[in-house]
């Protein structure tokens, strides 16, 4: 790594303050960098629409050999601001009576021709300084230390030509790890105590859940990419090897945009088609119920460009105390 991209990284000021990305919605701002100093802030922008519940939260990828992108390249500087900002630095090293190492390497790579002269100014308004920036909420990754390029050029509308340089997959892939899903709040029945040998039902009304979309793009360049999360089953997991899934397998499909069947009076004999029976008194305690919503993703961007996405995961648990009705022979 260069003196000049050490000086990038340990003072990221211009074009845009250290930290996370530029977060449209109810989602924190996360902070990016290490022991050295606050990394480059990238500038994608992700928009969270609507407002974030309480017992919201990330869903969890369910692939094992899948993951976002830890770091990328993208476009930062036009040449006028780059150059502004690193003559900035040398003479502020200067001032001070020193320079770091390498600084005379930066100005023979930047600025005296080998290979690039006065930053590029004279094409100032053809294409920008792309530079190496990581993913806030994966810092401590490795693969977030593999994006080691000193900052180049790429003229516009030119392919930058190296792994990693950002483009709609990878906004997609930032999308799916930002994406937040409401509490999967399932209705039960009966409501209060469960009784050992019982069904208990377990059901999702239809409208509870609905599709949940997250955009994310890099201003100024026309890329974005659009995610999309539908909840297509719901697994339970009575909270207790004393208990049978029913159906067997714990998986609850959608039928006509609703999970399970609600209760209702003269229903107490049947078999729901989601629920579970517990066989074994709770005691003074309970059972934590886990039910687990799968969400299916599939993503759009700029360009025509678009797929899937490996689906995601998000567990609410529910305690549900089950007693047991003893029978007096005379």
């Amino acid at each position: 790594m260069t003196a000049l991209t050490t000086a990038l990284v340990g003072l990221g000021t211009l074009p845009a303050a250290a930290g996370g990305f530029d977060t449209i919605g109810p989602q924190e701002r996360k902070t990016s960098g290490d022991a050295s100093g606050p990394a480059l802030e990238s500038r994608v922008t992700i928009k969270v629409p609507g407002s974030k519940a309480k017992d919201s939260g990330p869903i969890t990828s369910t692939a094992v050999d899948w993951e976002p992108p830890a770091c990328w390249y993208e476009p930062y500087w036009k040449a006028k601001d780059f150059k502004k900002f690193n003559e900035a630095q040398w003479s502020i090293y200067e001032s001070v009576g020193g320079a770091p190492e390498g600084i005379a390497d930066d100005k023979a790579r930047y600025k005296q021709g080998h290979p690039y002269k006065d930053f590029n100014v004279d094409k100032n308004d053809e294409g920008m300084w792309w530079v190496a920036v990581r993913n806030p909420e994966m810092t401590d990754d490795p693969a977030a230390k593999t994006c080691t390029r000193d900052p180049f050029w790429v003229d516009t509308g030119e392919n930058p030509g190296v792994p990693q340089a950002i483009d709609t997959e990878t906004l997609a892939g930032l999308a799916h790890q930002r994406t937040v899903v409401p509490p999967t709040k399932v209705s039960l029945a009966p409501n209060g105590k469960s009784t050992v040998n019982a069904p208990t039902w377990v059901w999702l009304d239809k409208g509870t859940f609905k599709p949940v979309s997250v955009t994310a793009s890099l201003p100024g360049t026309g890329l974005w990419a659009t995610t999309t999360a539908k909840p297509v089953s719901l697994h339970l997991d009575p909270g207790t090897e004393d208990a049978e899934s029913l159906p067997a397998s714990g998986e609850c499909g959608i039928n006509d945009g609703s999970i399970g069947e609600p209760y209702a009076r003269g229903k107490a004999e049947l078999t729901p088609p989601c629920g579970v029976r517990y066989l074994r008194s709770s005691g003074d305690g309970s059972y934590g119920l886990k039910a687990t919503l799968t969400w299916e993703i599939s993503w759009e961007g700029a360009g025509g460009t678009g797929g899937d996405l490996p689906s995601g995961t998000f567990a609410t648990t529910t305690e549900v105390p089950v007693q047991e009705i003893q029978s007096v022979n005379r």
